[in-house]
């Protein structure tokens, strides 16, 4: 027995790992996992050729092509810390092993779980990984092995560092199909002689939807549901709410081969040439409105895709309000964990990533909700002229709301009275003073001491065409004549 090197790997408790033990010139030898000091000799585990084999939380891979044994912790415990080997029999006496030191962290980051709801078409999915390394990005299958993806279909993007010892990173993912929904895990993936190690740390849970459907009360809607071609067979089901084998409420199955089954308002037709079934509803109500969900029925029924059909009631609500004002918005509904107000020019647009949502987000708003009678009320207080806009309240089953703020002109038109009669008064005030001022002056020209004697004092009143309201006055000593008349001024003694 002979050990040919050794490696170091850390994971995360709760994360996953994938170990892959290379041996690539003994290809077709058989290869094993076993952890000290359990005693390797007794207790090996070996891996199956070119298929997974499971052995409690660890699956194990025999690569013949590669001469790689792969092993997969799916969810690391503080058990399974240690030192490993990891070797190949050569043959019935000789055993080559690379011995392995695993190290698992606890860390509260790690591993971080996120849920995903896309449209078909393109998924970006943003992962977290705790090391600057290669970055793995993989999916699970049915052996709940993780299995990397084709980079013809997964386009990696250039991460970003939030802190020296993390790092944000975004996978693009084209032409999602129904096949694509499931979990997927973001790593780090590190290499040294012997080995390969990738420490699986955010998994995510990725939920293909279809676009809302959308109609106004009494129309019909059609809710197509696509499927992959293998299921061409299989019976397909429309179920409204829940969809799972116990809580089902199917509203209609179709017949293995292609044909058209109806009931009541229900009409359900298999399209197996384009892989597509198609319910459609007629004289839609407020019940019609929910979740629906497209099964395929294998061993047990396949919930892999689902929209929400969204019913618009025919009677609108308009509103005009002024600034300042307060209003109370009564909504309808019918499920009590289904309640949204949206502001938003369509209704389709208050449905994201499954779930109706509250796009308001003010202070100013509040909700009271009345269970009992099938309403909540959405208050708003100090309106202003910004929340004009259409709403939505309700829930699958949805008012249109038109609220008009406008701006107060009343006050307007008394402040600017009060302004204008300021104005005014102030431009009074100052002609008055202007006049009186003038006036003052006039009247420090005129003598204050009359002499004793007889004083002649001759007045020129001189006329000037372009002011007719001033003259000027001139008082001479000399002046015996006046030009028009003459003032004698005569002062009795007593």
């Amino acid at each position: 027995m002979a050990k040919v090197g050794v490696s170091r790997v850390s994971g995360y408790s709760g994360g996953g790992l994938m170990i892959k033990c290379e041996h690539p010139q003994y290809k077709t030898k058989p290869k094993y996992i076993c952890k000290e000091p359990d005693g390797c000799s007794e207790r090996k585990n070996p891996g199956v050729w070119d298929e997974w084999r499971e052995n409690g939380d660890v699956s194990l891979y025999d690569d013949t092509r590669a001469g790689v044994l792969m092993v997969f912790f799916r969810e690391l415990k503080a058990a399974d810390a240690g030192t490993y080997r990891c070797g190949v029999n050569v043959s019935l006496y000789t055993e080559i092993f690379n011995e392995l030191q695993l190290n698992v962290k606890h860390d509260a980051k790690y591993p971080m779980h996120v849920n995903k709801t896309a449209y078909l078409g393109e998924v970006i999915i943003t992962c977290q990984i705790p090391e600057e390394h290669k970055v793995h990005f993989c999916k699970e299958d049915h052996n709940h092995t993780c299995q990397n993806i084709s980079s013809s279909k997964v386009t990696p993007m250039y991460g970003s560092s939030e802190r020296n010892e993390e790092r944000v990173f975004t996978v693009s993912i084209s032409n999602v199909s129904v096949r694509d929904a499931g979990v997927y895990w973001c790593g780090a993936e590190t290499r040294d002689t012997y080995m390969t190690f990738i420490s699986l740390t955010t998994k995510i849970q990725l939920n293909l939807i279809m676009p809302p459907v959308v109609r106004h009360e009494g129309e019909s809607a059609e809710i197509i549901c696509p499927y992959d071609s293998i299921y061409n067979s299989k019976p397909k089901s429309l179920c409204k709410g829940k969809c799972s084998t116990r809580d089902r409420n199917t509203l209609s199955e179709t017949v293995r081969e292609e044909k058209e089954t109806k009931t009541d308002r229900l009409t359900l037709n298999d399209n197996v040439t384009a892989s597509v079934f198609t319910g459609t509803i007629t004289g839609l109500t407020a019940e019609d409105a929910g979740k629906y969900w497209c099964a395929v029925t294998l061993e047990r029924d396949l919930n892999y895709l689902y929209t929400h059909l969204m019913v618009i009631m025919n009677e609108e609500l308009n509103l005009t309000k002024y600034e300042g004002d307060d209003v109370s918005i009564q909504c309808k509904h019918h499920d009590e964990d289904q309640k949204s107000f949206c502001k938003a020019h369509e209704a389709s647009m208050c449905v994201k990533d499954g779930d109706s949502l509250e796009t308001i987000r003010d202070d100013r708003f509040s909700f009271s909700d009345e269970a009992s009678t099938g309403v909540f009320t959405v208050n708003i207080t100090d309106l202003r002229e910004e929340d004009s806009g259409i709403y939505w309240c309700g829930a699958h089953f949805i008012t249109k709301v038109n609220l008009t703020v406008k701006k107060d002109f009343s006050m307007i038109i008394i402040i600017s009275v009060c302004v204008i009669l300021l104005l005014i008064g102030g431009f009074t005030l100052t002609v008055w003073k202007l006049k009186h001022k003038r006036r003052g002056d006039a009247h420090t020209h005129l003598p204050t001491i009359p002499s004793d004697g007889l004083l002649h004092a001759a007045v020129s009143f001189q006329k000037h065409e372009e002011s007719l309201s001033d003259a000027a006055v001139r008082f001479s000593k000399e002046e015996i004549h006046s030009e028009y008349t003459t003032v004698i001024y005569h002062m009795r003694l007593n």
